[in-house]
């Protein structure tokens, strides 16, 4: 059974709640009416709305953004869209940061707001699918495409979790390879712009002349080439997200720009005078040290606090040996429908080089490996000697900072040990602990003690 649209037009001019209603009677199932911010809230506790309508000018001592954020408060899910006689563009961007979902100004054209209504209503189903398909995803650190259950990842995903129904600026951070657009993309579906754009762009892929244009776009005419109007990746990201990937590779003149959007939330297209509303929330990644950078005055301190207020640090592959085996497994079912090949599998030597390896280019450097390992090999199982040369070869290295206790490398070896006894075994306990030379209840207590699952 499809959800119900109710309106609720709050204004205290009776003429316009009036032909506000009349004029959208057919848009929604039903429509009811309010004078002030009181009113308006009366009505909520008795009925839910799904949208809102509401002037921002309101007699009494609170407005109609006080409304929107105590609507906000109580039903985060209803869309709000306000109007009003006296805007600015400060009052516009105030609207937007509390989470209105347009601004109108009056006298009203009802054919834009029909239009903006019709948009508003499809905005809520999508929500409301997301958020259903969000609540089956985000559990047991089963987020969208993010593969792997060790204790580094998990503080990931918990950090996921906790901050992506926020509009809080978050800067990842991670070696190249370690999937750091993955967890910007986790950022955006779970949260409650998931029905709006995402929209990455990499900086560091950007000539410098282009890059202005890329991010606020440009009017027709503004250099020579520009044939036309082009909306930058500030406007193409309204309401979603946008990922700025490689964030250090931006120069100190686009430094400034940058930092005066998130500060205001404005910025006008190239060769252009009208200024532009930006409600996009920022996700950044980088790989190299800002500290540093900011320290050798190449990268300025005030936007690294400004885009790091929500650090997120990405483990390379070699801290997250335990999800290996679930990795190799994954891009080995991929590749081999991909490609259309007949099902592989990998024997427990040629498991044991993958599980072994440093992995310098991370889990991107896996995922070719693999793809390749499917496309190449004739045979159904995958050995030791059909892997690259340069992994067959490897023997670890320990640096300083992988120096352990024996107790601890002993218990990395054992939990190594079973996770590939297991994956060898398709995970069959009884076979393990054959392999292995213990009992089935031994193997079931190390399997809870190391969280193998």
């Amino acid at each position: 059974m499809e959800e119900a649209f109710r309106i609720l037009i709050v204004d205290d001019e009776p003429n316009i709640r009036s032909g506000l209603a009349k004029g959208l009677e057919k848009e929604v199932d039903l429509i009811d009416t309010a004078s002030g911010v009181n009113e308006a809230l009366d009505k909520f506790d008795t009925e839910s709305f799904q949208i809102v309508i509401a002037d921002v000018r309101l007699p009494g001592d609170r407005d109609g953004l006080e409304l929107l954020s105590l609507i906000q408060q109580r039903e985060p899910n209803t869309t709000m869209i306000m109007i009003t006689a006296h805007g600015t563009v400060e009052m516009a961007v105030d609207a937007m940061r509390r989470g209105a979902f347009d601004f109108i100004t009056k006298p009203v054209d009802l054919n834009l707001i029909r239009q903006q209504v019709a948009k508003a209503v499809e905005h809520h189903r999508l929500q409301t699918e997301n958020r259903f398909l969000k609540d089956r995803l985000a559990v047991a650190g089963e987020l969208p495409n993010i593969i792997g259950n060790c204790h580094a990842l998990n503080n990931v995903l918990s950090q996921i979790r906790q901050v992506a129904d926020t509009d809080a600026t978050v800067l990842i951070h991670g070696e190249s390879g370690t999937g750091k657009e993955l967890i910007a993309r986790a950022l955006h579906d779970l949260s409650k712009r998931s029905a709006f754009p995402f929209i990455p762009v990499n900086l560091g892929a950007l000539p410098v002349n282009l890059l202005e244009s890329e991010l606020f776009g440009h009017e027709k005419g503004a250099f020579t080439g520009a044939s036309r109007q082009k909306p930058g990746c500030f406007e193409q990201s309204m309401r979603g997200t946008l990922f700025l990937d490689e964030i250090t590779e931006i120069p100190m003149k686009s430094q400034v720009d940058l930092l005066r959007v998130l500060e205001t939330g404005q910025f006008t297209r190239v060769g252009g005078e009208e200024t532009l509303l930006s409600d996009a929330r920022i996700v950044s990644a980088t790989n190299r040290d800002i500290p540093q950078l900011v320290e050798d005055g190449v990268f300025r301190e005030d936007l690294y606090y400004r885009l790091n207020i929500i650090p997120i640090e990405v483990p390379p592959l070699r801290q997250r040996r335990d999800d290996i085996v679930l990795l190799v497994d994954h891009f080995l079912n991929h590749f081999c429908v991909r490609h259309h090949r007949a099902p592989k599998s990998i024997d427990h030597e040629a498991l044991q080089v993958l599980v072994s390896a440093n992995w310098p280019g991370n889990v991107r450097q896996l995922r070719n490996v693999i793809e390749r390992l499917v496309v190449t090999v004739d045979s159904e199982k995958i050995r030791a000697k059909h892997l690259p040369a340069e992994l067959s070869a490897v023997v670890r290295s320990a640096t300083a900072s992988e120096v352990r206790s024996l107790a601890d490398v002993t218990e990395s070896a054992e939990k190594e040990a079973i996770l590939i006894s297991l994956a060898a075994n398709d995970f069959h306990r009884e076979k393990t602990a054959k392999v292995l030379g213990i009992s089935v209840r031994t193997l079931q207590y190390k399997m809870s003690r190391y969280g193998l699952h």
